[in-house]
């Protein structure tokens, strides 16, 4: 009697002590400003690292390119963007805010190639777990 009162006692103990160390899903981006997600989305466009992607994206995020007319939600552009990990651009990157004020922001950001200029414009949004990209409109001026 005494031995399973002991076990059931060190089961409980070895329970609670894995909750209590189990992994935090939260955002680590949460804490993020407005360029520093943007840099993020810029790394994944661009150099092929996706690894922070779910954390960026609204949950109604939309991507649209002017080019063809195509649009895309959150799950599309995802999976595009995880297609193309590893994948380095040879093309030059940057990024100017055009309006902050509040909890919105619109960036403008250049991928220059040898042959042509991509520009996405880039909508933020800030809630509740950090800015977050709402929407991205792509064209080829």
């Amino acid at each position: 009697m005494k031995k399973t009162l002991t076990t059931i006692i060190a089961a409980v103990i070895f329970i609670t002590s894995c909750s209590a160390f189990a992994a935090d899903s939260s955002n680590p981006i949460k804490k993020f400003d407005s360029t520093s997600i943007i840099g993020i989305y810029l790394e994944s466009a661009a150099m092929g690292n996706p690894s922070l992607n779910k954390y960026i994206f609204a949950d109604d995020f939309e991507y649209r390119n002017t080019a063809n007319n195509n649009s895309f939600g959150k799950k599309e552009y995802m999976k595009f963007l995880k297609q193309g990990a590893g994948a380095k651009f040879d093309c030059t990157t940057g990024y100017e805010i055009l309006d902050q004020s509040g909890q919105t922001c619109v960036a403008k950001a250049t991928l220059t190639f040898p042959d042509f200029v991509r520009v996405d414009y880039i909508t933020l949004s800030r809630g509740e777990e950090g800015w977050k990209v709402s929407k991205i409109v792509t064209t080829y001026p």
